[in-house]
């Protein structure tokens, strides 16, 4: 059956008004995993990066398109293109169509910031440069004996992508209204029937909304450890009747007694700072902070971790097959994990999200330089966070979740 072409307008007018630029030294795709580095290095010089990542955040856009743009100038003459896009799969697509028309070069997309699904689907489909993760110079700052690191959503990394950030669902709320919030997920269930119409989640297929629904998931089925793995369609239908059961239970009591659910994290957001609800949540927690900062939450937000796990993920850039400008997405990719980077990323100020690196193999000083970083009241402790980790399930789990959400509860 033919690939459908799914791309949105706005990605294709991206991608064919990305600016062009030519190699200054050609190397071949199997040269690019076995040269020196300061080979790929000179060959980057001059090159044009397309990088295509989701645009919803003002803070990531600035600093994508502003200081992080501005060191590779400098540094490499490599032009760094930021490509907002509203949802990772319309790259995928982009890809995917490529491939089908037989682009296998010179291709829209030169780096993706990529994780789950999408990265399973390329990966599956042979669309990925692979091979040369491991190999970077900065990659010895990664520890990629590291499960949650070596694994992506349950789909092996096997050198396709490189780790970028790191980050772990957390529940906020207003402290002024909500002193003590419930500490496990079962007292947190319990308080939203003792307070009908005070929280709701986003419906699938937000992100964010259907990692709630994972979580009552595991709980229903004793853990994550009881999901782990592969897919089993036995172990789903064993859990999904329990799971469903308690959402569909808890229906009367939300927001509008469930006759609607937020579409996306936005609307979510913006109820609770409406005070419409008492919770939101997030799988990236410094946006709590930067929601007091700009205005949209209230100054006595919190955020915390139920006691019995969160779930947590890395996200990471990948090249793909076809890519145009190869060599000058290698040294992105590197300069991406390299402990300067990943530091001034992982300032509040900038855009506080946690790093992928290793501290144990950095320097004393740099290591020091990342537990310094400030931490927003708003944002949990990060340390209290990663001690509450879970593992994310396999992009075969998360599909099924959504749609049996979507078929019993959503409906």
């Amino acid at each position: 059956m033919p690939i459908r072409f799914l791309l949105s307008t706005g990605l294709v007018a991206a991608a064919l008004a990305a600016p062009a630029a030519a190699e200054t030294v050609s190397l071949p795709d199997a040269a690019l995993t076995s040269a020196p580095f300061e080979t790929i290095t000179a060959a980057a010089r001059g090159q044009t990066v397309n990088f295509f990542l989701w645009g919803g955040d003002d803070r990531i856009n600035a600093y994508v398109a502003g200081p992080l743009a501005a060191t590779l100038k400098d540094r490499y003459g490599i032009t760094l293109n930021r490509i907002g896009v509203a949802d990772t799969a319309e790259v995928v697509n982009q890809v995917l169509s490529e491939k089908e028309a037989g682009i296998d070069a010179g291709g829209a997309v030169d780096l993706v910031w990529i994780n789950g699904e999408n990265f399973r689907t390329l990966k599956s489909g042979g669309l990925l440069l692979c091979g040369y993760a491991e190999g970077l110079p900065n990659a010895r700052h990664v520890d990629w004996t590291d499960p949650s690191i070596a694994n992506d959503f349950g789909t092996p990394v096997e050198g396709c992508e490189v780790p970028w950030s790191r980050a772990q669902f957390a529940m906020a709320y207003d402290s002024a209204r909500t002193p003590e919030p419930p500490a496990t997920l079962a007292a947190f269930l319990a308080w939203v029937k003792a307070n009908p119409g005070r929280f709701t989640y986003a419906a699938p297929p937000d992100f964010n909304g259907s990692a709630f629904i994972r979580h009552v998931f595991m709980y229903a089925a004793g853990g994550p450890e009881a999901l782990g793995g592969p897919f089993d369609q036995a172990r789903f239908d064993a859990v999904a009747e329990k799971a469903f059961g308690i959402l569909t239970d808890l229906e009367p009591f939300l927001w509008r007694e469930g006759a609607t659910y937020p579409t996306d994290i936005a609307q979510l957001n913006a109820l609770f700072a409406n005070s419409e609800v008492d919770f939101t949540f997030n799988y990236e927690p410094t946006v709590f902070g930067a929601g007091v900062e700009d205005g949209r939450f209230p100054p006595t937000t919190r955020s915390f971790a139920f006691d019995d796990g969160t779930l947590a993920n890395t996200s990471y850039v990948a090249i793909p097959f076809n890519a145009a400008h190869k060599a000058a997405a290698l040294v992105v990719a590197n300069h991406l994990i390299s402990p300067e980077e990943q530091l001034r990323k992982a300032d509040p100020a900038v855009w506080g999200m946690a790093t992928a690196l290793d501290l144990d193999t950095l320097p004393p000083d740099a290591a020091e330089a990342f537990r310094a970083l400030p931490r927003h009241p708003a944002v949990i402790d990060g340390e209290a966070l990663a001690d509450r980790a879970m593992p994310e399930l396999s992009a075969d789990w998360l599909d099924a979740i959504e749609a049996g959400w979507l078929r019993t509860v959503g409906r």
